[in-house]
């Protein structure tokens, strides 16, 4: 499922525009994320924080559709960081929420820093999950820029 390189870049700079509106956080990341269907069509986005101080960008973005969304199977998610593999404000991190919407390729632009989890494991359990992974390392640094906040 593989994208061409420039549709990604797209849709990772619109992510990460979405990441410059979350709420600043002491304790959280700005995060934008956009789930594409297969016809190169926005399907959903999110940001952090959107629509309660808890509420992460890929979170955010999947509440917005209905669980058994046809779409989902097709789609590709653009986040501005790696998927949380754990969390103490919800039941389920968001690698695990991707991977429960059957979404079968996630694009980030940079992974999560050891600030607030020792050791994330969201691209892990993803990709163990058979999900294609595919990082953007050119775009890390405007995705952390919009995390100044935080010092990293």
């Amino acid at each position: 499922m593989t994208q061409d390189p420039a549709t990604d870049h797209a849709w990772m700079s619109r992510a990460i525009e979405l990441s410059r509106k979350c709420p600043p956080a002491a304790g959280a990341f700005n995060v934008g994320a956009i789930i594409v269907g297969a016809d190169g069509r926005e399907i959903s986005s999110g940001y952090s924080r959107e629509s309660d101080p808890h509420v992460h960008a890929e979170e955010s973005a999947l509440a917005k559709l209905p669980p058994d969304d046809p779409r989902l199977t097709t789609a590709t998610l653009y986040s501005t960081l790696e998927p949380c593999s754990e969390r103490r404000s919800r039941p389920l991190p968001c690698a695990r929420l991707i991977v429960a919407a059957r979404i079968p390729r996630v694009v980030i632009a940079w992974r999560e820093p050891d600030l607030f989890v020792a050791d994330c494991q969201g691209v892990e359990l993803l990709t163990a999950a058979g999900a294609e992974v595919v990082e953007m390392p050119d775009l890390a640094p405007s995705a952390r820029a919009a995390n100044a906040h935080l010092d990293v």
